[in-house]
């Protein structure tokens, strides 16, 4: 439970994205990165193309550094104990940091990967031999994920609405995570101030607000939150912008 979760380290990304480099990269994986970044959504795709049996400790961070997982589960999908490795860790994060994971079932169905039949059930069979100890974790974790709530490519057609809908999902469990993550107490008043100050809706043409802190304790963050939006990536976008205007610079005060 998220109640009873552990402090985890600063997310380096919004999203990680779990697949079957074979089934899906060059489809209907990259179409969803590109949807998820086009809209400031900080998503991590592994473009490695040459695996081993051993996940690398690198990916595992970067697992462990993210607020989400969306795991896309293809026919092949299960053939790969890199991608089953990729799930235990998921899983690992969920239970002990609250990871929020996301299983989309691309045209495979979600009761195939949950009991492990059919041509998705024959894929991990076959790697039985090879990692014998692994299998008991490998099907229990395939079903825990199969159980959670996701999207089924079978039932939200075409896939253009799948992955509208998946960057929609995306984006309202961001907001919720921000929000329970950084909750300001007593802001509200605070920020009021600030808006009465700032005469919001009069007709100056120019305003300029001051806010004055020792380095590190995120006057950037409080301005960037409430005058450009709730997430991170998208006051970040805005400064970026202001940063490349010429003869223009963002100052520390």
């Amino acid at each position: 439970m998220a109640s009873s979760s552990s402090p985890r380290k600063n997310n380096e990304h919004d999203v990680f994205l779990s697949f079957r480099g074979e089934d899906t990269r060059d489809n209907f994986t990259s179409h969803l990165y590109s949807a998820l970044c086009q809209k400031s959504i900080a998503t991590f795709i592994d473009n490695d193309l040459k695996r081993g049996d051993e996940i690398s400790r690198s990916l595992l961070d970067t697992i462990e550094a993210s607020s989400i997982s969306i795991v896309i589960f293809s026919k092949r999908h299960a053939s790969s104990g890199w991608c089953l490795d990729e799930l235990l860790k998921i899983l690992e994060c969920k239970h002990k940091y609250g990871q929020i994971v996301i299983p989309v079932f691309y045209r495979v169905d979600p009761s195939h990967v949950r009991k492990r039949i059919g041509s998705f059930g024959d894929s991990i069979s076959k790697l039985e031999e090879r990692f014998p100890d692994k299998m008991q974790r490998w099907r229990s974790a395939l079903t825990e994920v199969a159980n959670l709530s996701g999207f089924n490519s079978h039932v939200i057609r075409p896939e253009s609405k799948l992955i509208e809908e998946i960057v929609s999902e995306v984006l309202e469990r961001l907001d919720d995570t921000f929000e329970t993550e950084n909750k300001l107490v007593g802001v509200d008043s605070r920020i009021e101030e600030i808006l009465s100050l700032l005469s919001v809706g009069s007709t100056m043409d120019t305003c300029k607000l001051g806010i004055w802190g020792t380095g590190g304790i995120g006057k950037t963050t409080i301005a960037g939150r409430f005058l450009f939006g709730k997430r991170k990536e998208v006051w970040e976008n805005a400064i970026s912008k202001l940063e490349m205007v010429p003869q223009m610079e963002i100052q520390e005060a």
